[in-house]
């Protein structure tokens, strides 16, 4: 089914999907497909979770919507948890990633204007990527994203991922720098995976530097790399931290959280959500931070991504057309030698649902539950797909 009422931002698309459970999602026609993407690291615990459902199902019937002008307790109840899985202090709750970040841009700004800087500026990367809204698409480094939306906003800083020579650089010639944004793990970048020290050494320059440490782990966060949020392998806090995409596990939420540095910059009338943390959104967010805990699906994530890793790598690493396999838990990418977007189809067309980011990487976000059975399979069509003539 394709309307004429709709913009035409997403292109053509050929399937319609119209129920999932588990790892699998069933289109229009009856065909079924082994969800290798999860909604882009959204359905971490695979489509139609009894629980999730469940809990959205109980709150609905009771109240779905107040504004924040009111006490929320689910919202109240999902900051604690967030809280003690984080170690940071304060939450503000929205509906995506984009506003999360723009959330962590409006409070770099805030810290700099009462620092008495009169351009606050942000350290960004290339290739990264933090949403669509003016301020986001500025700070991500893709001229796709930005090109017709000129001009841009100013006040951000762009320096190459993974290199912190280059920070130090910046760090000496430009004294209006307030914080540094990064993902962990680069996402639509292509799967970008830095370093084993580098978060560690961000964090030394940032507080070196006296710059808040801001990190987007809208993709990496809530179990999808092995622990709760990525920046846990390496040991450090945050000052700032972006999480959005597999909070709800469908339902639409986002939520910036913070440290001693920024928990006290926001005040009454300074920022505000009429829809954010809403009741029915922290019903589906308790309920998904629930099953992640009570069923270890991080650690779940951590032993299914390795043996991904290592199924992949046995089977692809030696084709002439697989420039690398690699990733981090559940987050992993094949780059290959030549732009292969085409083969999102192809894999459709064997049941399979895939990504292809930065136009030569395909991206694999399975849900964080997926069976060995599933994987297995996965890795089998993958196979079947690259190796074909």
């Amino acid at each position: 089914m394709t309307s004429n009422a709709l913009m035409n931002n997403y292109g053509t698309r050929k399937i319609t999907l119209t129920r999932g459970q588990g790892s699998w999602v069933w289109d229009d026609q009856g065909n079924r497909y082994l969800d290798a993407i999860s909604g882009i690291a959204v359905c971490g615990l695979g489509h139609a979770h009894p629980e999730v459902t469940k809990a959205i199902a109980e709150q609905a019937a009771t109240l779905t919507h107040c504004s924040n002008l009111y006490n929320i307790p689910n919202q109240e109840a999902l900051a604690e948890q967030l809280r003690d899985l984080s170690g940071l202090e304060k939450m503000f709750f929205c509906n995506s990633g984009a506003e999360a970040n723009e959330t962590a841009i409006k409070l770099a700004r805030m810290l700099g204007n009462k620092r008495g800087i009169d351009e606050p500026t942000i350290i960004v990367l290339e290739n990264a990527f933090h949403g669509r809204t003016l301020a986001t698409l500025t700070a991500t480094g893709n001229r796709k994203v930005q090109a017709g939306f000129e001009p841009l906003v100013r006040g951000f800083v762009r320096a190459p991922y993974g290199d912190i020579e280059a920070l130090k650089t910046i760090a000496k010639n430009n004294r209006k720098v307030v914080a540094l944004l990064l993902e962990p793990i680069q996402g639509e970048g292509g799967i970008r995976v830095p370093e084993a020290n580098y978060l560690t050494g961000l964090r030394q320059l940032c507080d070196e530097q006296d710059w808040l440490l801001m990190l987007d782990e809208i993709q990496t966060g809530n179990g999808r790399t092995g622990k709760y949020f990525n920046y846990q392998h390496a040991g450090i806090l945050p000052d700032v931290l972006t999480t959005a995409k597999g909070l709800g596990n469908g339902m639409p939420i986002g939520v910036c959280l913070t440290g001693p540095k920024a928990s006290e910059l926001m005040q009454p009338g300074s920022h505000g959500s009429t829809f954010g943390g809403n009741p029915l959104a922290c019903a589906a967010g308790l309920a998904t931070v629930k099953v992640i805990q009570e069923q270890n699906l991080c650690q779940q994530a951590a032993d299914m991504g390795n043996y991904l890793l290592q199924q992949l790598t046995e089977r692809l690493g030696g084709l002439d057309d697989v420039i690398e396999v690699r990733g981090q838990g559940l987050m992993l990418g094949i780059e290959m030698k030549q732009p292969c977007t085409e083969l999102v189809e192809k894999a459709a067309a064997k049941g399979l649902l895939i990504n292809v980011t930065a136009q030569s990487v395909i991206r694999l976000l399975p849900p964080l539950n997926i069976s060995q059975e599933e994987a297995d399979q996965l890795v089998q069509t993958l196979g079947e797909l690259l190796t074909q003539e």
